[in-house]
Formats: structure tokens, C-alpha cells, sequence
């Protein structure tokens, strides 16, 4: 995605800012400066930091997840369509990675703020889309370990010589295989269940 504009530029600008040295003590008058341009001209795209964080938010994350749910709640319950839900899900946030790097790191912050309870329920979704409900709890725990290990190693994995694409394809690796298994125990169990059925009838 180009990050030509000048909308796009402050949104960049101020992410760095926002990583550097926290969004709580970042102001729109350091942002201005950084970019070089006065408080009024960015104040013609942003009132507040929120309104730069939440733009930054519905761009990078909202729209591919929320695009992503929807392609996921017209497909079959398939492994298929689980590890490509965790692939399409691992492409979106690596694409995004500072942001969700800064969202990690600023749990705190993102607790106060809207975003953080959108991106929340978001992965509540994701999560029921790639686990079964009947499911053994191991299995549940195992589909939610795939997300968590995604978004872990972005910021987790503390290796700058690996580049990140690296990392998180290693990542989707892992997830994928934690999916896989889950939806084969899930698997068994209804054939031990079907199993007990046809016994006591």
C-alpha cells in the first residue's frame, strides 16, 4: 500500500512517535514537527491522537480483518478453510506489523481506548471461526495458542537478523500445526461419539 499522502504520512509519523516514546507522551505538536509542517495543517486531518490512532487502526487492521470474517463466514468449517483463515489473518498483520507491535507492547493504553476492545471482539470472532465449540478444551486451547503465537512473535521473538517475513512465516507454520491438530481431535471425538451411539442403540 503506497504511504504517500499526506494523511498516510501522519499516520506513519505518528506511529513512530507512538513507538519511540509512548502514545501518552506524544503530542500532535511533535507530530507536526516531525513531519515539518504546522499544528493547523494537521489538525485539518486529525483533531486528537486518538483520531490518528483510530484511522491507523480501521486502515491496517479493521478492514482486512473485517474482510477476512466475512470471506470466513461463507466457507464450510473445513481444516482447509481454518488454515487459510490463520494465513490470510498472519498475511494481514504482518503487512501491519508496527501497528500491531505498538498495540502489544501498549496493552494498558489500548485498554482506555476504543480500538482496543474492536480489535478484541474481532479476535473473539477469528477464534470461533478456527475452533469447534464441542471441541476438548486442549483443542480450544490449542486454536487459541495459534493466534496468540502469531501476534507473540512479532514482537516476541527478539532475533533483528531474521527478517520479518521470516518470522512470521515460522509462526504461521506453528499455528497451522496447532490448528491442524485441534481439528483432528476435534474429528475423533464425534467419531467416538457416533461410536457409542450406534452401541447403545
Amino acid at each position: 500500500m503506497s504511504r504517500g499522502n499526506t494523511r498516510q504520512r501522519i499516520q506513519d509519523v505518528a506511529l513512530e512517535l507512538f513507538a519511540e516514546q509512548g502514545y501518552e507522551k506524544t503530542s500532535l505538536r511533535e507530530i507536526a514537527e516531525r513531519l515539518d509542517v504546522t499544528k493547523a495543517a494537521l489538525y485539518y486531518h486529525f483533531k486528537t491522537k486518538e483520531d490518528i490512532l483510530d484511522s491507523l487502526f480501521q486502515d491496517l487492521a479493521a478492514k482486512p480483518t473485517t474482510d477476512l470474517i466475512a470471506w470466513a463466514e461463507t466457507q464450510p468449517s473445513t481444516l482447509e478453510t481454518k488454515l487459510e483463515i490463520l494465513r490470510r489473518y498472519s498475511a494481514a498483520i504482518t503487512s501491519a506489523a508496527p501497528l500491531f507491535r505498538f498495540m502489544q507492547e501498549n496493552q494498558a493504553t489500548m485498554r482506555d481506548l476504543k480500538i482496543g476492545d474492536h480489535m478484541k471482539r474481532r479476535i473473539f470472532v477469528l477464534l470461533d471461526l478456527i475452533r469447534d465449540d464441542d471441541a476438548p478444551l486442549v483443542d480450544q486451547v490449542r486454536c487459541s495458542s495459534a493466534l496468540f503465537t502469531m501476534h507473540a512473535t512479532l514482537f516476541a521473538l527478539q532475533h533483528p537478523e531474521v527478517p520479518l517475513e521470516e518470522k512470521s512465516k515460522a509462526a504461521l507454520q506453528v499455528a497451522q500445526e496447532l490448528v491442524t491438530t485441534a481439528h483432528q481431535g476435534s474429528v475423533e471425538a464425534h467419531r467416538a461419539a457416533a461410536r457409542e451411539e450406534r452401541k447403545s442403540a
